[in-house]
């Protein structure tokens, strides 16, 4: 008798665990998110365009090293130079309404 009901409690609790890990079936495409703005590169010097307000630019190396910020743009568009030589850097784009965008981009 002891042993069904370990049987029967390692079979519930292993169909529970697996339950549990498998994702929601879904027939609906995921949709991808727009983004409104635009990257523009020419060697070193990075030029962003949006349709909406721009409020701040972050841009830092992939070892965390901060390269550019700045603050209360309030423009739609913002160009820097980058003043380092890296090959991949992440910039973080703030907008009106607090909505913050990240991209991983790449220099040659």
């Amino acid at each position: 008798m002891k042993s069904t009901h370990r049987l029967l409690a390692i079979v519930f609790s292993s169909l529970l665990f697996i339950g549990s890990q498998a994702q929601p079936l879904s027939n609906q495409p995921v949709k991808k998110e727009t983004r409104p703005y635009k990257i523009l590169t020419s060697g070193k010097q990075i030029t962003v365009k949006s349709t909406k307000n721009i409020q701040n630019i972050m841009l830092w190396t992939t070892d965390g090293h901060r390269v550019v910020e700045q603050r209360e743009i309030n423009s739609s568009s913002y160009s820097f130079t980058i003043p380092i030589n890296e090959k991949i850097y992440f910039l973080m784009i703030g907008m009106d309404g607090g909505k913050i965008y990240t991209e991983k981009i790449g220099i040659r």
